[in-house]
């Protein structure tokens, strides 16, 4: 089954190959129509029916706790506290509004995840940043909001390598890559953006570090040990010759980092801590095995995939601390 309900994407296709075209520029009202996210999550009170099986018994309320559903289809979501905060497809989409109107922001890819229990949209910042070689990199945020308890309302800045459409987040030891709302408090925009600063500081220091992996040579035996460490494997020199969990992995990314990735043989990536991380990155966003594009992209961004990636670009800043 897909998770992706519905998706929009402007400009050309987005690395995971999804969703409906649009011409850039598209009003917010577009975009809603367009990602299905032209509806409303509608709250109503958790009931149960007593009595004896096969019986019609009395309904009863149980005040604690409330089921979110669509307005559409009404098709239930989840069950939730009544101190849950609803936050609605309409708002991710809104969040961008005076950013692309007047920010200089430009969306380029919304959607709905699990039949809209996950929603969200990735906008381009217009921060860029060239390596050597001409490896270009640009800047995105990402709002993105889950009813089903598996996120809180985050908003988190994001980078995509042009040559490889690898995805990264962008996370700062002073935490101001992303920030996220919990389910239990109101979410307020305009607070968000207040404090993510939209945009500067968090992609300046991001770009400094990118720089200086991409200036890192790493040996052969290095990169090994860099890949079985990330993938929780005993290094070579305690390995035994039985296969390992994640062997099959270790394989693909070495591949990878070895010359098949797209844009390993850049002159920023080929033998450089750059090239170790975008190794991991394309293994997480392309290759990793997955039920379908849709799950590969939940995970991706939100999931094990994104966990993987964060850990990589951790342990390459290591190398140039």
């Amino acid at each position: 089954m897909h998770l992706v309900q519905t998706m929009a994407y402007a400009g050309e296709a987005p690395w995971h190959g999804l969703g409906n075209r649009l011409a850039r520029k598209q009003p917010i009202e577009v975009w809603a129509r367009q990602a299905g996210m032209d509806w409303r999550i509608e709250e109503a009170p958790v009931c149960f029916m007593s009595g004896q099986a096969g019986t019609l018994g009395a309904i009863h309320s149980f005040p604690e706790q409330k089921v979110l559903y669509r307005s559409d289809t009404k098709a239930p979501l989840s069950v939730v506290g009544n101190r849950y905060q609803t936050v609605q497809p309409r708002e991710i989409l809104e969040f961008y509004r005076d950013l692309t109107e007047a920010g200089g922001f430009e969306l380029e890819t919304a959607g709905v995840l699990k039949e809209g229990r996950k929603l969200w949209a990735l906008a381009k910042t217009g921060q860029q940043t060239v390596l050597k070689g001409g490896d270009t990199v640009n800047g995105y945020l990402l709002l993105a909001t889950a009813c089903d308890g598996t996120l809180a309302t985050t908003a988190q800045f994001t980078s995509v390598r042009v040559v490889c459409n690898n995805t990264l987040a962008i996370a700062l030891d002073d935490g101001t890559g992303a920030i996220k709302v919990p389910h239990r408090t109101q979410f307020n925009p305009q607070a968000v953006k207040q404090q993510l600063g939209i945009a500067v500081s968090s992609w300046d220091a991001f770009m400094v570090r990118m720089r200086a992996l991409s200036e890192r040579k790493v040996r052969p035996a290095t990169a090994q040990d860099f890949f079985r460490r990330l993938l929780d494997m005993p290094t070579l020199a305690t390995s035994q010759a039985k296969l390992q969990p994640n062997d099959r992995a270790l394989r693909a990314i070495q591949l990878l980092y070895d010359g098949k990735g797209m844009g390993s043989d850049l002159p920023s990536a080929s033998g450089t801590a750059w090239g170790l991380v975008n190794a991991v990155t394309q293994y997480a966003d392309h290759e990793r095995r997955a039920r379908s594009a849709d799950h590969r992209l939940d995970s991706s961004w939100f999931g094990a995939g994104a966990v993987l990636k964060q850990r990589a670009w951790e342990e390459a800043v290591k190398l140039v601390a």
